[in-house]
């Protein structure tokens, strides 16, 4: 899950396994496997960077008894 902010500034926690492309065509278009697609103020990279982070959280300690 990553919290985003929607285009009038509301924040939203958007389940990151469903995010299929994001686009920036300027604002970023964030679409996902269901086909609803979210208006977002952050770049694709920062969208990106938070999914990574939400993921090595998660992930973590399966790592390390691999």
């Amino acid at each position: 899950m990553v919290e985003l902010t929607n285009m009038n500034g509301v924040a939203f926690v958007l389940n990151s396994n469903l995010i299929e492309t994001i686009e920036l065509i300027p604002e970023t278009k964030v679409t996902t496997t269901t086909g609803k697609y979210f208006l977002v103020k952050e770049k694709p990279e920062e969208i990106v960077q938070k999914v990574i982070v939400y993921n090595r959280k998660i992930f973590q300690n399966v790592i390390r008894t691999l």
